[in-house]
């Protein structure tokens, strides 16, 4: 009975989301996933997938596809553990905040990781040590300016995962980390880019998620608040967020 009046609400929100503009229904995550990243693999490269752990961007075909050496660099090895045979050539279990590496990489793969992050700066840090003069780190992360963050740093641990869980139990398997927020927003990390010798070739911001969805009301209070957020904040007001950063030589 539950179950089924939450996908009837789902379904009166995304009958809702089809009278909004075009740019606020774009999945932020499959946009990132499917057009974003592929634009800057090529051949031969050495990856690091950062934040990977079981489920390392490329599949081990892929990777064999386009010769691609990929290390796998996660703060858990159990996560690291779980990924498919082959899918990495070789495995760090480091924080990457802390991490110390050789700049080794051509390009830098990490999505929805830094909000997990206790400490932001140190893991820009460590991403523009590891990679290669005009070697790109491809980020994507789930903005602190967004409702669902804000009431996330609220909840405790465990009723977020309760509540989420109950939701989309779907969500169980790479869902319900510990999250932050520590400066992701589109600003800090264009500030924390710079810092550190790393140039924003490309951004994308994204003013769509689904954790309001089970209940048509109030995901509707919220799309309307987006609209305005946007009208005054601009792209601070993005739910999630991707960027495209170069080490300049």
């Amino acid at each position: 009975m539950l179950r089924s009046l939450i996908n009837s609400q789902m379904v009166v929100s995304r009958a809702f989301d089809r009278m909004l503009p075009k740019d606020f229904l774009t999945d932020g995550k499959q946009d990132y996933l499917q057009t974003m990243v592929p634009t800057y693999l090529g051949t031969s490269l050495v990856i690091y997938d950062i934040g990977g752990g079981k489920n390392p961007y490329l599949s081990v075909e892929k990777k064999q596809a386009i010769g691609a050496t990929v290390v796998g660099l996660d703060i858990d090895a159990k996560e690291l553990a779980q990924a498919p045979a082959g899918a990495y050539d070789g495995t760090i279990c480091a924080d990457i905040s802390n991490y110390f590496g050789p700049p080794a990489a051509d390009l830098v793969i990490c999505q929805s990781l830094l909000e997990h992050v206790r400490n932001v700066p140190g893991a820009f840090e460590s991403m523009a040590r590891l990679l290669k003069p005009g070697g790109v780190a491809v980020l994507f992360v789930p903005s602190r300016n967004a409702l669902f963050a804000r009431l996330n740093l609220l909840l405790p641990q465990g009723v977020k995962q309760r509540l989420l869980f109950a939701v989309f139990p779907h969500m169980r398997r790479d869902h319900g980390f510990e999250s932050f927020y520590h400066r992701c927003t589109p600003s800090d990390f264009k500030r924390m880019a710079t810092a550190n010798n790393l140039q924003v070739i490309e951004d994308r911001y994204y003013f769509m998620s689904t954790y309001f969805s089970f209940f048509s009301p109030l995901y509707m209070l919220w799309r309307v608040w987006i609209l305005s957020y946007r009208a005054l904040a601009g792209n601070q007001a993005a739910e999630t967020f991707a960027l495209a950063l170069k080490k300049r030589p």
